[in-house]
């Protein structure tokens, strides 16, 4: 899962982004709003924590962009402003969750996870496409009900692509959501095509079919129509 944390107070910025990346998940962070619209014009994200209250105006207006650009990004709100109006015009905005400061760590990743849930994988657990089974509790993937042995990339880029079933997503998309927006400065992200590469190798080894089709001059493609 892919996080932008958009938090003022470096402390709970750094203490968050720890947290979530012990936890697997890939967090960047930008502390003013500004910023934050800069990198979600920018790059891709599954989910943004958002602070309502930062110094160049309310986190309310980047929800409000969001989803006027019907941009496919959950929000979760995180705010010490806890009052019921609050936290109705943040979900009557389109937020997915509100969490009211200050809050457990432990509760942030539930909540993140339950998002991830319902907007991804249709309120399981599990997501399962013929005989690919991806169990995201346990990190583990089963092709024909024998588990590979993923890296923690391999299992991160086969989600992404079924999470994104039928849609061509380039390389730089794929090196940003596993990788990080770092990835901007690379001169090429060859890289990827050894992880498709590693990927395919795994499946196609367990009896899986091939279902990742090279989008020549774009990028892949988890393609349903695979024969």
């Amino acid at each position: 899962m892919k996080i932008l944390l958009v938090e003022d107070n470096p402390e709970l910025t750094e203490n968050i982004s720890n947290y979530l990346a012990d936890q697997g998940m890939l967090c960047e962070s930008a502390n003013t709003l500004f910023d934050a619209q800069d990198k979600i014009l920018s790059y891709g994200y599954d989910c943004i924590i958002l602070d309502l209250m930062l110094p160049d105006g309310n986190g309310l207006t980047l929800l409000e962009l969001i989803k006027s650009r019907k941009m496919e990004i959950s929000i979760l709100i995180i705010s010490a402003k806890g009052s019921l109006d609050d936290k109705l015009s943040g979900l009557d905005l389109g937020a997915d969750d509100y969490l009211a400061k200050p809050f457990h760590l432990a509760e942030l990743l539930a909540r993140l996870k339950a998002i991830y849930r319902r907007t991804k994988m249709q309120g399981f657990d599990e997501v399962v496409y013929n005989e690919i089974t991806i169990i995201n509790s346990q990190l583990q993937v089963l092709v024909n009900n024998q588990l590979l042995d993923l890296t923690k990339k391999e299992y991160d880029l086969l989600l992404f692509f079924l999470t994104n079933k039928d849609r061509v997503v380039g390389k730089n998309a794929i090196a940003h959501h596993l990788w990080g927006d770092y990835t901007d400065d690379l001169s090429n992200f060859d890289f990827v095509y050894q992880h498709v590469k590693n990927l395919r190798k795994k499946i196609s080894a367990a009896g899986g079919r091939d279902y990742i089709r090279t989008v020549y001059g774009l990028g892949y493609k988890f393609d349903t129509a695979a024969l």
